[in-house]
């Protein structure tokens, strides 16, 4: 797909397999994605003009796909902003380790589906920008 993302971003297309009945997708982690999925969780039912993520992580990779519906991924690595549309359930957005996302302009249908390296873990949350901006200069 695109090269031109912030460093460890890159919109990866997914199989889609499937006949007159219908698709289907499958993800596999160290196959299909570049790392071992430990976590899925998703996000619904999003409240029209709410952003949503406002925080980076400092260890966890992550893969975000609108399986549904369609929303705005602003990311962020300190040094530049970009915005990517995810509106393909056959496309999926990588989000590195130190990439501040906040994802907004949810569809009414939107369902967007995070696939995680590891468990939740508080600590991992970098939720202050001026922190973020503090340790992606460092």
């Amino acid at each position: 797909m695109t090269d031109d993302l912030l460093p460890g971003c890159r919109l990866i297309p997914l199989a889609v397999r499937g006949d007159e009945r219908g698709s289907l997708v499958a993800i596999e982690g160290m196959s299909d994605i570049p790392f071992a999925i430990a976590r899925v969780y998703y996000v619904y039912a999003t409240v029209t003009g709410v952003t949503r993520g406002l925080h980076a992580h400092r260890a966890l990779h992550q893969l975000a796909v609108a399986v549904s519906g369609s929303c705005t991924m602003l990311l962020d690595d300190g040094a530049q902003r970009m915005t990517v549309r995810l509106d393909d359930p056959a496309v999926g957005l990588t989000l590195p380790p130190m990439v501040w996302h906040e994802m907004s302009d949810f569809s009414a249908d939107c369902v967007l589906m995070v696939l995680a390296d590891a468990a939740y873990d508080e600590a991992d949350y970098i939720r202050d920008y001026g922190e973020f901006l503090a340790l992606a200069k460092a």
